[in-house]
């Protein structure tokens, strides 16, 4: 299927944001069709000086407001009417991350079948009556698809292929107001167009104008999920025989949604700090079983690196308990830095490193919990230690980790690419004698093949070159850094030397960098080993390329 998209934006009154949301897409190679719902004037004036046929911009006017699908519906006649085989759905309000719009396009692009929709990370200024509608339909629409696959349904950030939805339309009704979003996704994926599912950050703007009529706009919901439950019904037979294609969005680990709300995360971590961990577990328990059911992949790579490391297949307990295992470390992690575990509970066998006072780059991993050794170790160390992060796939988690634990934020430094402002200032703090933690187990988001294969658990998987490159540049010693989980109320950590310094010879670079990651790799291994269950990469860790 050829990929010709172009983009849809639908206002009504909303032309504060628009130029800015126009210009983003712009950026991205691809027309706009503005559809003018009947905005009330000066709004409409403003919106229509946007016309500019010439640098690939439209605006299209309806009279008389129409509603959002409607409006939507009139966009998708002009693009196909132009030729394009697909159509981007954004907001004119400014609400959705533009940043994602690379992703959402490039998903959409590999997979043309597919309609690709954002899902969205809100932040604190999503209303908190929002919230509760947007759960209450996520439940329908499970129930109206008999699935899972469709974790949002009201996000009005999304990639549609034209030709299913133009058949859609001929043949069904569809509502014409807020109800539309909703109502399509799930019609479309009766008819088996697969939903792929892209996380993105949501921010309601300051003095953000919504057209959503709260009475009539939720009469028109219900009335909606009341057809869509009784369809569902009448089409029983034909959809469990007939379910839309699964498809892999993504084997980046970035890639993958952060499951779980900010409040369930709240209610268990305030049970756990409350009544204690037991409780907290308690509480976890049904939680875990409804993720470990619903998380298809997830299941699928904890089996993967199980059969590896086991050397046999893992049966239904082993990735039960490994699943287990990782809610068990967030409420660890919680009680280290709330000071609900003593410091006695981190055993640190070679002290004397921790004596050395040069600064030094030190190579974590996703096994273990080094997060949770940050917390326990003394004060004047953990003041020493800056960590380099990637957290936008857990804002969730982190959030709520700030509420419980202020101080577990200090020192993160959030990056996606490392630059050489970044290089600068990491080097500053090296001079003082900080460390500087980057994890050796993950592929930056921006890697640009910035990767080795080497061998790991008996298949050759992919690792970044970024730790071992910034060890270079900084000049400093190299250490490992592990924290393993040996009873439930103990931890070892194990800092332990790798390299005085990091030499990368001109012509060689790769070379040496590969059997750097080697010797990475075998001392990961060893990790894996001895705790199986404490390894956190729930994503397809021997993946290549886009990994």
């Amino acid at each position: 299927m050829t990929f010709r998209c172009a983009a849809l934006i639908p206002s009504r009154n909303h032309a504060r944001a628009l130029p800015t949301v126009v210009e983003a897409v712009i950026a991205q190679g691809l027309p706009v069709f503005i559809i003018d719902d009947g905005s009330d004037s000066p709004t409409a004036e403003a919106i229509a000086a946007l016309h500019a046929p010439e640098r690939g911009i439209v605006v299209h006017r309806l009279p008389e407001n129409q509603g959002k699908g409607a409006a939507v519906c009139v966009g998708f006649r002009l693009a196909q009417a132009a030729g394009f085989t697909h159509a981007l759905q954004i907001d004119a309000d400014g609400q959705h991350d533009r940043e994602a719009l690379p992703r959402l396009l490039a998903l959409a692009k590999r997979y043309p079948e597919a309609v690709v929709s954002g899902a969205p990370l809100y932040d604190g200024t999503v209303p908190t009556a929002r919230k509760v509608g947007r759960w209450l339909t996520h439940v329908w629409v499970f129930v109206e698809t008999l699935s899972f696959r469709i974790t949002d349904s009201m996000c009005g950030f999304r990639v549609y292929p034209l030709a299913a939805c133009r058949e859609l339309l001929a043949e069904e009704s569809v509502g014409a107001r807020m109800d539309f979003d909703t109502e399509i996704l799930v019609r479309l994926f009766w008819r088996g167009v697969p939903p792929l599912m892209l996380p993105v950050r949501v921010t309601y703007p300051p003095g953000n104008t919504s057209n959503f009529d709260v009475w009539r706009d939720n009469v028109r919901i219900t009335r909606m999920h009341t057809r869509l439950v009784f369809g569902m019904l009448r089409r029983l037979p034909q959809l469990l025989r007939h379910r839309p294609p699964h498809l892999e969005p993504s084997t980046h680990w970035a890639g993958l949604a952060e499951r779980g709300a900010v409040w369930g995360l709240r209610l268990v971590a305030g049970v756990s700090r409350g009544l204690g961990r037991r409780a907290g577990m308690a509480l976890l328990i049904p939680v875990v079983a409804y993720f470990y059911l619903t998380g298809r992949r997830q299941r699928a790579a904890s089996r993967q690196f199980l059969g590896r490391v086991l050397r046999h297949p893992p049966s239904w307990r082993d990735t039960a308990r490994h699943t287990l295992d990782f809610a068990q470390r967030a409420l660890e992690t919680v009680a280290a830095w709330d000071g609900s575990l003593p410091t006695e509970a981190l055993i640190v066998p070679n002290s004397e490193m921790l004596s050395d006072p040069r600064g030094a780059v030190l190579v974590v991993s996703h096994h273990g919990n080094v997060d949770l050794a940050r917390a326990l170790m003394a004060p004047a160390l953990r003041d020493r230690l800056t960590v380099l992060t990637h957290t936008r796939h857990a804002e969730n988690y982190n959030r709520v980790l700030r509420e419980f634990a202020p101080h577990a934020a200090l020192r993160l430094v959030h990056v996606t690419e490392i630059g050489p402002e970044t290089i600068i200032a990491l080097q500053e703090r090296i001079e003082r004698g900080e460390w500087v933690a980057i994890a050796g187990d993950r592929i930056p988001v921006l890697s640009q093949g910035r990767v080795v294969s080497v061998p790991f658990l008996g298949e050759r998987a992919e690792f970044a070159q970024g730790p071992w490159l910034l060890a270079s540049l900084l000049g400093c010693p190299v250490r490992l850094l592990f924290c393993r989980r040996e009873t439930p109320q103990r931890w070892r950590l194990s800092l332990e030397p790798f390299a005085e310094r990091i030499l990368l010879p001109r012509g060689q670079r790769e070379a040496a960098i590969t059997e750097l990651a080697t010797r990475y790799a075998q001392r990961l291994e060893v990790e894996c080993h001895a705790a199986p269950s404490q390894w956190y990469n729930f994503f397809d860790f021997w993946a290549t390329g886009e990994r």
